[in-house]
């Protein structure tokens, strides 16, 4: 790593979280601690927003809601937030998880 006592995050969305989900695998055998950040509302919202606006469809836009919390437990570690109020508190125990150059669960 170039920079092995940076902080590394990943944002995603759902869609692309399920296309790259495995790259999680791959950063814990590489020990690279990396906080995941995925916006979970069951859909491709980027593409829908305009897709509905223009063709009044939401046709292939819509997914089935996944636990990615559960999924990264495979061989990471998985906190689901819920509400507002469980953000500074889930993201504070990520931090404590994946410290800069620290182990990567």
């Amino acid at each position: 790593m170039v920079k092995p006592q940076a902080e590394i995050w990943l944002v995603w969305g759902d869609g692309a979280c399920g296309y790259g989900l495995a790259e999680l695998d791959s950063f814990v055998r590489h020990g690279v601690p990396v906080i995941a950040v995925v916006g979970n509302d069951a859909g491709w919202t980027q593409i829908a927003r305009e897709q509905v606006k223009m063709l009044g469809d939401d046709v292939g836009t819509v997914l089935a809601r996944t636990a990615y919390h559960d999924v990264a437990g495979g061989s990471a570690r998985g906190i689901e937030v819920r509400t507002a109020g469980e953000v500074d508190g889930a993201l504070a125990r990520a931090r404590e998880l994946a410290p800069p150059g620290g182990p990567c669960w």
